[in-house]
């Protein structure tokens, strides 16, 4: 029962443009939540500050969170990076305006905009980071969006999703019925875990973009993570 299943393509409910904003807002917020209750933003947080010695505390850091939803996640990275006497300007981005716009609560910009053709310049932040995007695209996708990640940072990237698994993703059903979230966040959750990566396929899918032999990490969570130093040569990993 809880083989492994092959990688799943079919869209979530929220992936159609014409979904209503106020039931897009409703959703995720479910997510928000389910990030800061099953590991989604200590994954993130933790890859961000190993990448933090590398910057120069005398400067703001520039991050840039591709695909932030409400921006909950870029937030709490910023809570851990001023423990450290770290500064950080976060530059949100999302498809949906109405998310770009509640993601700017927690910004210093937000942008309304294409993750696979990124509206930045080469080089212009220092850490990249994406959190639960990469399993929304086609293998090609994720090449082409670990690749504009990769473009725009000076410092680093930091990339996390989900680990694909039948026991993650009724276990993510469940909880959520508990949880009280909206019927449609059950539905996309368990379907989004289904469209996720094992820790190979994601690393092989990493040097097809960059070109780095890159760690993959498992989180707590069922959660994939890596992080690489862009001021590294190709072949590189952390």
């Amino acid at each position: 029962m809880f083989a492994l299943p092959p990688r799943q393509s079919e869209p979530e409910i929220l992936d159609d443009p014409g979904t209503s904003d106020a039931l897009r807002l409703r959703s995720m917020a479910d997510v928000a939540r389910s990030n800061a209750l099953f590991g989604g933003r200590r994954a993130v947080v933790k890859a961000v500050m190993r990448l933090l010695p590398a910057h120069d505390p005398a400067r703001p850091l520039v991050l840039l969170d591709v695909g932030s939803g409400t921006g909950d996640i870029p937030a709490r990275v910023r809570m851990a990076a001023a423990a450290c006497d770290v500064q950080v300007q976060v530059v949100t981005l999302d498809i949906s305006s109405v998310l770009a716009r509640k993601s700017s609560e927690h910004s210093t910009f937000a942008v309304c905009g294409n993750a696979l053709q990124l509206p930045i310049g080469d080089h212009a932040v220092d850490i990249a980071t994406c959190s639960q995007l990469l399993h929304h695209f086609s293998p090609e996708g994720v090449v082409r969006l670990l690749s504009e990640l990769e473009r725009v940072s000076s410092l680093g990237v930091v990339v996390s999703d989900l680990r694909r698994s039948r026991l993650a993703a009724w276990g993510f059903w469940f909880a959520s019925w508990m949880l009280g979230f909206h019927p449609i966040t059950r539905s996309d959750g368990r379907q989004s875990v289904l469209k996720g990566f094992t820790a190979a396929e994601l690393a092989e899918l990493l040097h097809r973009a960059t070109g780095r032999t890159t760690r993959v990490r498992h989180s707590p969570g069922w959660r994939l993570t890596a992080a690489w130093s862009t001021t590294a040569a190709a072949g590189s990993a952390r």
